[in-house]
C-alpha cells in the first residue's frame, strides 16, 4: 500500500480508502466484514461511510451502513487501526427522512451523537458537511441558477463554531467537505483563515474519474494551493469504468441494473468514451479498472482514492490498482480521448 497524509495533520492514510455505501443493501452484514477485514490486512487503513449510507437512501435503512462498521470494530477491536470517516446529510429530497433542519447546531450535535452511538466509537476522524445547505450545482448540475429559489442564509461561520466545539470535547479529530464548489471551499477557508479559532477544512470528497475530471477547474487549483486535499469517490463512475456495462445484457446484480436512475455515467457520449478507455486499457494490456483507477492516483492533488465493491474480486482488483503504473504512452492515450470527448458525465 502507499500512504499519503490528511493536509495539515500528521494522520497517515493509504491512498486507497475503502468506501462503503453499498454496506446494507447491496451487501450483508457478512460481506461488508470480509471487505473490512480484507482491506485491512491489505494495509487500508482508511474507512469512509456517512449517516445516509446505504444508498438509495430509504427511511427503514437510515444509517444502517454504520451500524455494520460499529459491530465490526466491537468485534474486532480494530477501530485504532483505522482512520475512520463520517458524514452528515445536508438537506434535500434524498435526506428528507433525516431531518429538514440543515447545519443548524441542534442538526450536527445530533447527527455526530448518533454517529459515534453507530459506530460504536468515541470520535470520528474525519466528519464532513455532504453537500451545501445552499443552492449550487452539485450533484452532476452542468450550470449555477442563479434565479432558483434559495432561503439559504450565509451560516459558515456558525456551522464552524460548532465543528469547533465537537472538536474540543473529542468527539470529532478533523472537518472536511463533500459535494463543494469552488465558491463554497473558499468561503470556508477564508472563514478559518479570518477568525482563527475555528477549524480548518482539511479535505474536500467530489467525484474525479476518466469520465468527470471537472475538479480539475478551479478546484485543483484551490486544493494545491490551499492545501485542501481531494478524496476522489465514483473512481470508477457507478462501474462503468470498468467495462461491465459495455455488454450486451448487463451483469445482473450490478449498481446501475439494479438503480436505473444512476444513470450519470450511462449517456451516449459517456459511453462512447468509455468505449475507447476500454480499448486503450486492452491495447496494452490493462485490466480497464485498474487502468482507471491508476489514471485517478497520479493526480497531484489526490489526498485518497475511494473505492467500492460488491464482490471480494472487484475489491481486490480494485487495491491491487495501487501497484499499476502508467506508461506515458496510456498517459498520453487518456488525454487524447479526454481532449476529444471532455467531461461527458459532469
Amino acid at each position: 500500500m502507499k500512504y499519503t497524509r490528511i493536509p495539515h495533520t500528521d494522520i497517515r492514510i493509504s491512498k486507497i480508502c475503502l468506501g462503503t455505501m453499498t454496506w446494507g443493501r447491496q451487501n450483508n452484514e457478512d460481506e461488508a466484514h470480509e471487505q473490512m477485514d480484507y482491506a485491512l490486512d491489505e494495509g487500508v487503513n482508511f474507512f469512509d461511510t456517512a449517516e445516509l449510507y446505504p444508498v438509495p437512501a430509504k427511511k427503514e435503512l437510515y444509517a444502517v451502513t454504520e451500524e455494520l462498521i460499529g459491530n465490526w470494530f466491537k468485534k474486532t477491536g480494530n477501530r485504532d487501526k483505522v482512520v475512520l470517516a463520517s458524514k452528515i446529510a445536508g438537506p434535500g429530497h434524498a435526506a428528507n427522512h433525516i431531518r429538514s433542519t440543515g447545519f443548524s447546531k441542534e442538526s450536527i450535535v445530533s447527527a455526530v451523537e448518533g454517529s459515534l452511538k453507530r459506530l460504536q466509537t468515541d470520535y470520528i476522524d474525519l466528519y464532513q458537511l455532504h453537500w451545501p445547505e445552499r443552492n449550487t450545482n452539485y450533484f452532476g448540475q452542468r450550470g449555477y441558477n442563479a434565479h432558483a429559489v434559495d432561503v439559504w442564509d450565509d451560516n459558515i461561520h456558525q456551522v464552524l463554531e460548532t465543528l469547533r466545539d465537537l472538536i474540543a470535547e473529542g468527539k470529532i479529530r478533523h472537518v472536511g467537505l463533500s459535494n463543494e464548489t469552488p465558491w463554497g471551499s473558499m468561503r470556508y477557508l477564508e472563514e478559518s483563515k479570518v477568525h482563527q479559532s475555528l477549524p480548518r477544512m482539511m479535505t474536500i470528497q467530489n467525484p474525479y474519474n476518466l469520465l468527470n475530471r471537472l475538479f480539475e477547474v478551479g478546484l485543483s487549483e484551490i486544493s494545491m494551493r490551499e492545501q485542501i486535499g481531494l478524496l476522489a469517490y465514483s473512481p470508477l463512475g457507478f462501474g462503468t469504468l470498468s467495462g461491465k456495462y459495455l455488454t450486451e445484457i448487463p451483469p445482473r446484480k450490478a449498481r446501475v441494473t439494479l438503480f436505473p436512475n444512476y444513470s450519470r455515467y450511462s449517456g451516449d457520449t459517456a459511453v462512447a468514451a468509455t468505449e475507447q478507455y476500454a480499448e486503450l486499457a486492452k491495447t496494452h494490456g490493462l485490466s480497464m479498472a485498474q487502468m482507471a483507477l491508476a489514471f485517478v492516483n497520479t493526480r497531484p492533488f489526490l489526498t485518497s482514492n475511494i473505492i467500492g465493491a460488491t464482490s471480494m474480486e472487484q475489491l481486490k482488483e480494485n487495491i491491487e490498482s495501487i501497484h499499476v503504473d502508467l506508461s506515458d504512452e496510456v498517459l498520453e492515450g487518456i488525454e487524447e480521448i479526454h481532449n476529444a470527448i471532455p467531461n461527458p458525465a459532469p
